[in-house]
């Protein structure tokens, strides 16, 4: 029997219940190579040694990572304040090591003073982040609507988030039935106030969208460092692994742990599966700003290699990273865990994927409203007018995007997406 795991990347996160003290969640020697931190210490020590332990063999830029004596944690971090303070600082640390050569900026650079843009630290053996900044949450579908331009029927979408697929399915179900029978073979998204969510959703909109004609193509990948891959992470075995009901699960004849899920490749691609009725799209248009993140950007993505794809607006958040939640002690910790790719194997979004038009739209837009910047600027590009005058905003890039308060780490992105991960065979 095959057990699915669903682990929410940021606000709906999968509660891993892990150990409840740090010297039960510290690797032993039979669990690495190098020689490992003292088995002895203060609460405070033990919990700054694991989350180091940890990010030396599941954080996905552990390549980069001293070993245990060359980073001392404890003296390193030794009276620089609470011990909540401690923590962050050490996590934010490890966080700048790996430095994107694109830019020679580290990956996870932060968006404001000393928080990682993607790894973070909560209190707490639960969801990471508030809802701060999410619009009607439990709302997928904002608007839809058949736009006809010079007799062509042009299909729009406003999407809130990726709100879970049984608050969603009917609504989303609803929307595509009507595109259908228009015909449409354009489509413009907007996701512009969408930070993410369920990745189930993001999914089955992707399904919709698509024709059946592409069944079984990949949407994308999660790809793990390569310790994850070959099983050798075994500091996850103080990680209790829990199905898709919460529950524990049994594995060759024990509990089940975090240590014995398949991280291949091959066991983290998924296929396109054909929704819907609607057959006819060939191109998409894809509304966005500095809000558009996680799943969102997902779905842009792993729609690139097959449709014609244009986004409108400002540049997009950038998190082409997922992670899982790691309990230690009383706090729960999300390390950058893997890539997000593609069908043709792309992720470089870190900094955001910049518009094909460059546009400001409107602080609160009227969703649907022909006349509305953003949706305007992509109406403008589908009919061919003011073509040149608009692909030259592009160029500039000078556009300021949103941002939200750094207190909250994972809120940066609102929510993300959510991952099933399954135990090897």
């Amino acid at each position: 029997m095959q057990y699915h795991t669903k682990i929410y990347i940021t606000l709906l996160s999968f509660i891993l219940m892990g150990t409840s003290a740090c010297k039960k969640a510290k690797v032993s020697v039979d669990d690495a190579e190098e020689i490992i931190s003292p088995t002895t210490g203060t609460r405070s020590q033990l919990t700054l040694d694991s989350i180091f332990l940890y990010a030396k063999q599941v954080y996905l830029w552990n390549d980069v990572l001293p070993s245990y004596v060359e980073f001392n944690p404890r003296q390193k971090y030794a009276g620089i304040g609470s011990d909540i303070t401690t923590f962050r600082k050490a996590l934010f640390d490890i966080s700048q090591l790996k430095i994107n050569p694109a830019n020679g900026q580290p990956y996870e650079l932060p968006v404001y003073f000393e928080n990682p843009k993607y790894s973070n630290l909560q209190v707490g053996k639960g969801s990471p982040g508030t809802t701060a900044g999410i619009t009607n949450f439990n709302t997928a579908v904002l608007a839809n609507k058949i736009i006809t331009t010079d007799d062509t029927p042009v299909a729009y979408l406003a999407l809130a988030s990726f709100a879970s697929l049984n608050d969603s399915r009917v609504a989303l179900n609803q929307a595509f039935s009507e595109f259908a029978a228009a015909n449409p073979k354009v489509i413009i998204i907007d996701l512009r106030n969408n930070g993410g969510g369920y990745l189930e959703t993001a999914e089955y909109v992707a399904n919709l969208i698509i024709p059946a004609s592409l069944n079984g193509k990949v949407m994308y990948s999660e790809l793990f460092n390569p310790s994850m891959q070959n099983g050798a992470a075994k500091i996850l075995k103080h990680q209790p692994y829990l199905d898709a009901n919460g529950k524990t699960a049994i594995y060759n004849g024990r509990m089940a742990t975090m240590a014995d899920v398949d991280y291949t490749t091959a066991g983290n691609t998924y296929k396109f599966n054909k929704r819907g009725n609607l057959q006819t799209i060939q191109s998409i248009y894809f509304i966005v700003s500095g809000n558009t993140a996680s799943a969102s950007e997902m779905l842009i993505s792993s729609l690139k290699p097959y449709f014609e794809v244009k986004l409108i607006g400002e540049k997009t958040y950038g998190k082409p990273v997922g992670f899982f939640s790691i309990n230690i002690d009383q706090y729960s910790v999300y390390l950058s865990s893997f890539l997000i790719k593609n069908a043709n194997g792309w992720s470089d979004y870190f900094t955001g994927m910049p518009p094909d038009v460059a546009v400001k739209g409107a602080d609160q837009p009227v969703f649907g409203d022909p006349a509305e910047n953003c949706l305007s600027a992509a109406l403008q590009l589908i009919n061919g007018t003011k073509k040149m005058s608009l692909s030259k905003l592009a160029i500039t890039d000078k556009m300021t995007t949103s941002k939200t308060d750094p207190s909250q780490p994972v809120a940066t992105e609102s929510i993300m997406f959510e991952n099933r991960l399954r135990l090897r065979k």
